[in-house]
């Protein structure tokens, strides 16, 4: 029992400095394209340095984060989520216009009703009111 409670409390310090260091290189790669950001009056090779740093820190730091007990999750809850999409019963071209159109109808209806139930209590309120004169 020891030795499991051992492993995990290792396990999260050892999460911890892996966030830490994620947290690092996003610093560095915010760090870096400012830095490299600078236009050169002729060639600009600051601008291929940043999107290759930019693509590279972001691979490793995105890998580094994956590794994680948050990250292994993460990835757990996507491939389920995946799944699930595909059992998703999706409607038909023929379905999807019929709603759309029988929504747009209600809404014209529905706006409708309520146009003339204030343009009523507008001449109603008119009437009584000094607007009315």
């Amino acid at each position: 029992m020891s030795i499991v409670r051992d492993n995990q409390e290792t396990s999260k310090s050892f999460d911890k400095i892996k966030w830490f260091f994620v947290f690092v290189l996003v610093a560095l790669i915010v760090w870096g394209n400012f830095y490299f950001s600078e236009p050169d009056a002729v060639y600009q090779p600051g601008t291929i340095i940043r999107i290759v740093g930019v693509v590279v820190l972001s691979a490793l730091t995105l890998l580094l984060a994956m590794t994680t007990n948050k990250g292994k999750s993460f990835i757990t809850f996507a491939k389920e989520s995946r799944m699930e999409v595909r059992k998703v019963v999706w409607p038909t071209r023929k379905e999807t216009i019929q709603t759309t159109l029988l929504i747009a109808v209600i809404t014209i209806v529905v706006g409708l009703c309520l146009w003339g139930l204030d343009t009523f209590f507008f001449w109603g309120i008119s009437k009584l009111t000094v607007l009315g004169h």
